[in-house]
C-alpha cells in the first residue's frame, strides 16, 4: 500500500472577503474529489483572505497510480486562472516506511 499527500500553497486572486474566498476554494476541493477520488480539504489560512493551503491524500496499491494522481492535481490546481501557485509539497508513505 502506498500513500501520497500534497499541499498546495496558493495566493487568491481578487478576493475582498472569506465569502469570495470561499467561492474560490470550494469549487477547487470538489474538482480535485470529484475528478480524482482523493481526499481534499482546505488544511490552512483559513483566517486569510488571500491565502490558502489546501492538502489532498491519495491510496493505492502501486506507486505508478499515486504518482499519476498526484501529477495530475497539481497540474489542475497550476491551470486554475483565479489562484496562483505558489508551492506544492509532496510526500510518498510506502509499506517499509516507519
Amino acid at each position: 500500500m502506498y500513500v501520497g499527500t500534497l499541499s498546495f500553497d496558493l495566493l487568491l486572486g481578487d478576493v475582498r472577503s472569506l465569502k469570495q474566498k470561499r467561492s474560490v476554494v470550494r469549487p477547487l476541493v470538489a474538482e480535485l474529489h470529484r475528478t480524482f477520488a482523493v481526499s481534499v480539504s482546505e488544511v490552512g489560512g483559513q483566517d486569510l483572505l488571500r491565502r490558502a493551503t489546501v492538502g489532498l491524500a491519495v491510496v493505492s496499491g502501486d506507486v505508478g497510480r499515486v504518482t499519476d494522481v498526484l501529477d495530475r492535481c497539481e497540474r489542475l490546481v497550476a491551470a486554475r486562472p483565479e489562484l496562483e501557485l505558489l508551492s506544492a509539497r509532496r510526500r510518498l508513505y510506502g509499506e517499509d516506511d516507519e
